[in-house]
């Protein structure tokens, strides 16, 4: 772990996981609208949501899809965590008062601190979002190399 309790490269495995739940409340909805300036009427007015397909208002994807950046930055690989890429495939939307759960997956850990990570957000057991993520992450080896260095 590094020093902020986030993984290092060493610590990670190919098929470690973490998950994050969450409750996307009417205020989370108005927040992330005044936040993002996305004020679609599909998520703020339920009088034209239910004449869309959807028949009522949706929550943000990138609402949802903003959990998995908080399961990259607080549980894995956690703190120090740099996001590089992600990509989403939006399968199903999510209500006001549907409960999100995103899922982050170590598939590949490559060279120079780089991870590749599985994203998934569910609700019960709908997957509403799938997609990958590219992120970076340090190296107790390499700072070690460093204050061995500077200590030379």
């Amino acid at each position: 772990m590094n020093e902020q309790n986030g993984y290092d490269i060493e610590d990670l495995h190919v098929g470690m996981t973490a998950t994050l739940a969450k409750t996307i409340t009417e205020a989370d909805i108005l927040l992330f609208s005044a936040v993002s300036t996305d004020v679609n009427a599909l998520h703020l007015n339920e009088e034209y949501a239910v004449s869309t397909p959807f028949r009522g208002r949706i929550a943000h994807g990138m609402l949802s899809a903003s959990l998995i950046s908080a399961v990259l930055a607080n549980r894995l690989p956690g703190p120090g965590t740099i996001y590089l890429e992600q990509s989403l495939k939006f399968l199903a939307p999510v209500r006001p008062g549907d409960t999100v759960q995103a899922t982050v997956t170590v598939l590949e850990i490559g060279d120079k601190g780089r991870v590749s990570l599985q994203t998934t957000c569910r609700v019960k057991e709908v997957v509403v979002i799938d997609g990958q993520a590219q992120v970076k992450i340090g190296s107790s080896a390499r700072r070690a190399a460093s204050l061995a260095a500077v200590s030379r």
